[in-house]
């Protein structure tokens, strides 16, 4: 790869890696998990594996991009003929793909009400409403396609924009403004909170360590949120290791990511909970909290309306900095395996994408029933592409521990890594042996819904398949 696809910049892959973490599941679904199961206790579980499976894999996702400097398709082929490894291993640059293109599809969507928030907060359309007004606003929203269809298209265009400019000019040029301003726009929000909500409430609910209520469910949502924060298997973080310069440190940078990762969930979750604690509101899950429950709160308070858009500039912040990150690894591969311009690659994966996004939006209304998605699966087509990267994602995540494990050379990995003896073997036996059992566990988790027989029999198969392929590594490393 050239000089010119490098990073200008040895921040700029914090900034990508970050921007890439922190979307709309910090805003509300770290923090929720967090009060709902112990406070402390969650975080401790959480910690604990974001540094035995979540950095370690981090680490191995960012050196398969940086030591191929291809897209995750091109660059685990070019791995596997290099390492003389079967090319069923290229399956992860294709799992990446997949995951990254169907989340695109249904995120675009979602983060499109956003848009719709903001321009409600901002033109006051919401001061002093009450629960059933805005309840019943976020219903016609939701019955709405054509609504819905008008955000999607806003928003996927927008983050098509900045991705089609290139490397330095879009995504670059891009993170280097938004993350910094995402930054301070969640501090403003915070300072608000502390000032006009609860933030004894909100820091008594977040951080209060009550190990009986961290069930056995919990320690797995700590364990998958961990590996589903640093979006890690969906081809990103290895699309953007291959411009990260030879001179980076991968262990300093994977922590540093996990850190801003964790600090932004746990300041969102203080600025939002002191906001729902002083409205005297229930702490509500998923995308009630941020659309119904929110708006709620700012709607009785000072200033709530400003405040309330300057929350939906953040919100759409975080989501287009993730968006611009699912877009890139099948527009990289686009551009180097039929040779096309950056703004014809990123056209094709965002129609398609696009397209495919209508599925989710009539999941909401006109196909919310009755579908043959929900004969075939007891699902509509949303919840079902969202069964799906939750299989791909882990599974993608599972191969690339096995492969960085052991189809990569020692001496391979300590050039990377440019550190000692002592971390590398550390880092080996977590990725070759922890993160893989972790992710498999997580892997199992996502699949509840399956019925009977299939869960033993999908485990069954996992275990014996992960076997194989780590001897098989083995015998090639």
């Amino acid at each position: 790869m050239s000089g010119h696809n490098v990073w200008t910049h040895k921040g700029t892959f914090l900034l990508a890696a970050v921007g890439s973490a922190v979307g709309l599941g910090n805003l509300w679904r770290f923090p929720y998990l967090t009060g709902e199961n112990g406070g402390g206790a969650f975080i401790l579980i959480y910690a604990l594996t974001i540094f035995a499976v979540g950095i370690p894999i981090l680490i191995a996702e960012t050196m398969l991009g940086r030591t191929s400097r291809q897209s995750p398709i091109m660059g685990m082929r070019h791995l596997t003929k290099t390492h003389k490894t079967s090319r069923a291993w290229e399956s992860i640059g294709w799992l990446g793909a997949a995951s990254a293109f169907l989340i695109l599809s249904f995120y675009s969507v979602i983060a499109g009400w956003a848009l719709h928030y903001t321009w409600l907060m901002l033109t006051g359309s919401l001061v002093g409403a009450d629960a059933a007004t805005i309840s019943a606003g976020f219903d016609a929203l939701l019955a709405s396609p054509g609504l819905m269809t008008l955000y999607h298209t806003l928003f996927i265009a927008f983050s098509a924009l900045i991705v089609g400019m290139g490397i330095h000019k879009g995504i670059e040029s891009g993170l280097r403004i938004m993350m910094p301003a995402l930054f301070v726009i969640l501090i403003v929000v915070l300072i608000y909170g502390v000032i006009n909500g609860d933030v004894r409430a909100a820091a008594s609910f977040l951080f209060t360590f009550n190990i009986a209520d961290l069930s056995l469910e919990g320690w797995l949502q700590a364990m998958g949120q961990s590996f589903f924060t640093l979006s890690l298997g969906m081809g990103a973080i290895m699309a953007y290791g291959a411009y990260i310069s030879s001179e980076a440190s991968l262990t300093r940078t994977a922590i540093a990511v996990a850190f801003v990762d964790t600090a932004v969930a746990m300041v969102a979750g203080l600025a939002i909970f002191s906001l729902v604690f002083g409205a005297g509101l229930e702490t509500g899950q998923g995308p009630g909290l941020m659309f119904v429950t929110l708006p709620l709160a700012f709607a009785d308070m000072p200033f709530g309306a400003l405040v309330g858009g300057v929350f939906f500039i953040l919100v759409l912040g975080a989501a287009i900095s993730s968006s611009i990150s699912l877009i890139e690894p099948v527009a990289a591969f686009l551009v180097e395996r039929f040779d096309m311009t950056r703004p014809q690659a990123v056209t094709i994966m965002v129609v398609a994408a696009w397209a495919m996004g209508l599925l989710t939006v009539v999941s909401f209304n006109i196909w919310a029933e009755g579908t043959l998605f929900h004969a075939l699966f007891g699902r509509s087509a949303f919840e079902f592409i969202e069964l799906l990267t939750n299989i791909f994602m882990p599974l993608g995540g599972l191969m690339i521990a096995l492969f960085a494990g052991w189809a990569l050379t020692q001496n391979e990995v300590m050039k990377e890594l440019g550190t000692n003896i002592t971390w590398f073997k550390t880092w080996r036996f977590l990725v070759r042996f922890v993160g893989p059992a972790a992710v498999s566990f997580v892997f199992l988790r996502t699949i509840p819904q399956v019925e009977g027989y299939v869960v033993p029999t999908l485990g069954a198969l996992l275990i014996v398949g992960v076997f194989a392929l780590s001897q098989r590594l083995r015998k090639s490393a």
